[in-house]
């Protein structure tokens, strides 16, 4: 019987390099794909970071304005002597301003930028020292008519101004409703306009405001926790027969607006319009004529107040020269942003304060 015979020692060899390169093979094989793996997983990371990324730009838009672009401001005179539900367009302005005028009542400008407002009105003639919260924001002022004192300040200033009484075809009147409250405007007939006026079409002036684009919660501010006050209701007093007034709406976040105790309502929307922000600035008015035309100060520094979600604080408010921009500040100097939103700014007589409530609970 035959002895089996060991394999040559060679073969043995051969058989352990061919395993060695097989294992090679397989471990390569696994680094090759984890590596694609892990190409394809920060891929995917990159991706949603990316996203993140987007939707945090997004989230730091503001809705109110847009902060890329430079489009100049309208500021558009509105007649307040009307009623509450015969305004048409406010809600699209960013900020809106009311003042005093003759015989105890109020006259409103409305800045817009960045919207195609298709009717806005109705349109009054100007006032004087509208012009200075015109000029601040570097806006076009559209205006039917003006005083004596604002047609001389309007040629004196070198305001960019398009009058309703010389230009027929950014202003259109409504037969239905009686003059001269009857006069209505649009954004796009304003800027279209422009042109023929050689008026500039950008600023890098227009920022008036300082914007925040996370929610300001004013209990929140330093420093002036002793001065914060709940404001669900507020009232403010123009003359003997003129208030406004303002409800906290605690769902929207926002400041619901009425005028001598009613609704202000959109005439054409019927909706109430309604503010983010509220800031009241208190000035010295002065009669000039026997009309009974005013004058106010719109220079200097006087007091105020700041509201927004549900709080109200003191403020101050600066402003150099006409032209300049008026600075509003808390009581510690610190200037004051705002919510993103729109923004009513009751310019009241300094003779008058207002009246704060809150809800009982």
């Amino acid at each position: 019987m035959k002895k089996s015979k060991k394999k040559p020692k060679k073969q043995q060899q051969k058989i352990m390099v061919s395993l060695m390169i097989l294992l090679l093979l397989i471990i390569l094989f696994i680094i090759l794909n984890n590596s694609s793996l892990n190409k394809n997983i920060s891929k995917e990371k990159k991706k949603i970071k990316e996203n993140l990324t987007a939707k945090t730009r997004e989230e730091k838009k503001l809705n109110i304005v847009d902060e890329n672009s430079n489009q100049r401001p309208i500021a558009i005179m509105i007649d307040n002597n009307v009623g509450n539900n015969s305004h048409v367009g406010l809600a699209d302005a960013y900020i809106t301003y009311e003042i005093s005028v003759e015989g105890g009542l109020t006259r409103i400008m409305a800045l817009y930028k960045d919207v195609d407002t298709k009717m806005i009105g109705p349109v009054r003639s100007s006032r004087h020292y509208f012009l200075d919260y015109a000029l601040e924001s570097d806006a076009i002022y559209a205006h039917y008519g003006w005083s004596p004192y604002a047609e001389t300040d309007i040629k004196n200033l070198k305001v960019n101004n398009i009058n309703g009484l010389t230009d027929t075809n950014v202003y259109w009147r409504e037969k239905n409703i009686k003059a001269p409250h009857n006069v209505f405007t649009s954004t796009q007939k304003i800027y279209d306009s422009l042109k023929d006026y050689n008026y500039k079409k950008t600023t890098t002036n227009w920022r008036l405001l300082n914007y925040n684009v996370t929610n300001i919660d004013l209990t929140n501010i330093q420093n002036q926790q002793d001065k914060i006050k709940k404001a669900d209701n507020i009232v403010i007093k123009y003359s003997n027969y003129q208030t406004r007034s303002y409800k906290y709406d605690n769902n929207t976040k926002e400041y619901l607006r009425y005028m001598n105790n009613s609704p202000h309502i959109d005439k054409q929307t019927k909706m109430q319009y309604k503010y983010k922000n509220v800031i009241i600035e208190k000035v010295q008015k002065s009669i000039l004529d026997d009309y009974g035309r005013l004058d106010l100060n719109t220079t200097g520094t006087g007091e105020g107040y700041y509201m927004t979600n549900g709080y109200i604080l003191p403020i101050t408010w600066t402003k150099q020269t006409r032209t300049s921009q008026t600075i509003y500040k808390y009581l510690d100097n610190t200037e004051i942003k705002v919510n993103d939103g729109n923004t009513f700014i009751q310019i009241i007589p300094s003779n008058y304060d207002i009246e704060v409530t809150q809800e009982e609970q």
